[in-house]
């Protein structure tokens, strides 16, 4: 009998390399959950002081800052009271660079400032401090308008329309031509998984998780070359929540770039490349996801095939080094893995499991 085993264990450096020839050793990833705690409690502890270190402080070059798909400098909201004085701070002093191509995640909790990011970058609020710049473009520029797609968290469609005809007609806002739209629509309902059925029905028929595919779909009419997705998978069952996040890696490989709001921190670990926490209008970390939610005090050293003698034994050599707070366990799936390989075994060869119902 054998088995899957993780060996993990609190220490220096000194025995993972004499551990090194046993099996390939490893950083145990933490959850962006924790990371995000950790973020809202240091900034809570120290006031107004940003939590932000100096190294992730905005640097990027004028080059740099031309070829990016976003770019802000000291970006700042104030709303004011009725008297003129100052009554919110909604975004305080912003430096943040999204590079073309890679996919961004802005997490926080309500009230920290993301939609109020996102209005600034879109152009429908003005800062009262601060620039911000949008492929190349000042921020809110009809110039860049049409290469820019938007998913807000409620999507405020056309009811009386159904899936095809809402499709048509924000592509001939686009002024998309009638041979190109042809083609593009049924394409992009196929991409978000609404089939023959579902694409008939008027939207005021439509499910919670029917009206987010077809909302994304709408945000997708044009080809964006950035794409601003508000809490997309608000919703989705777990297998519409897979498949957006598949949608969302696939518009990487097309070379788009994705920012990415979310409160389900789950969904943006597996997605994002790099992430920003904001927390009470200021930035509080930004950086790689894998170097952010690391534990680099543990190390964690992986196997296949080890019979329980043998994990016995590796035990027992770990202890012989000092190292007796060390621990053997198998490594475990998620929920969501889990689910989506059920629902593949149930479903015939060549059958589809979506449904247009979800």
């Amino acid at each position: 009998m054998s088995h899957d085993a993780r060996v993990r264990y609190d220490g220096g450096s000194g025995g993972g390399a004499r551990l090194a020839h046993l099996s390939r050793i490893i950083c145990a990833p933490e959850t962006v959950a924790r990371v995000f705690r950790q973020s809202v409690r240091m900034s809570t502890e120290t006031a107004s002081v940003s939590t932000l270190p100096l190294s992730t402080a905005d640097t990027a070059s004028p080059a740099e800052i031309a070829n990016a798909a976003v770019h802000t400098r000291g970006l700042s909201k104030v709303y004011k009271d009725f008297w003129g004085r100052d009554k919110v701070r909604a975004l305080d002093s912003l430096d943040l660079t999204i590079h073309r191509g890679e996919v961004f995640g802005l997490l926080g909790p309500n009230g920290s400032g993301k939609s109020t990011t996102i209005k600034l970058l879109l152009g429908l609020i003005f800062p009262s401090r601060g620039t911000a710049s949008v492929l190349g473009h000042a921020a809110g520029s009809t110039e860049i308008n049409e290469k820019i797609g938007f998913l807000p968290e409620e999507s405020y469609l056309y009811k009386f329309l159904n899936g095809e005809e809402t499709l048509k007609f924000y592509g001939r806002l686009f002024k998309i031509p009638s041979r190109e739209l042809k083609k593009r629509v049924p394409a992009l309902l196929d991409t978000v998984g609404l089939d023959a059925k579902a694409r008939k029905r008027k939207l005021r028929e439509y499910s919670k998780g029917m009206a987010r595919r077809i909302g994304l779909a709408q945000a997708l009419i044009n080809n964006p070359d950035l794409i601003l997705l508000d809490e997309p998978t608000t919703g989705l069952d777990p297998i519409g929540t897979r498949e957006m996040k598949d949608l969302i890696l696939s518009l990487k490989e097309q070379g788009k770039t994705v920012l990415l709001c979310s409160h389900l921190l789950a969904d943006v670990q597996d997605v994002c490349d790099r992430i920003t926490i904001l927390f009470r209008g200021k930035m509080q970390t930004l950086g790689q996801v894998k170097d952010l939610v690391q534990v680099k005090d543990i190390t964690q050293i992986q196997a296949t095939g080890l019979t329980p003698e043998q994990i016995v034994e590796v035990q027992e050599y770990i202890k012989r080094m000092g190292l007796n707070n060390a621990t053997v366990t198998h490594p475990t799936t998620t929920l969501e893995d889990l689910f989506m390989r059920i629902v593949r075994e149930k479903t015939a060869p060549g059958g589809s499991y979506t449904s247009s119902d979800t």
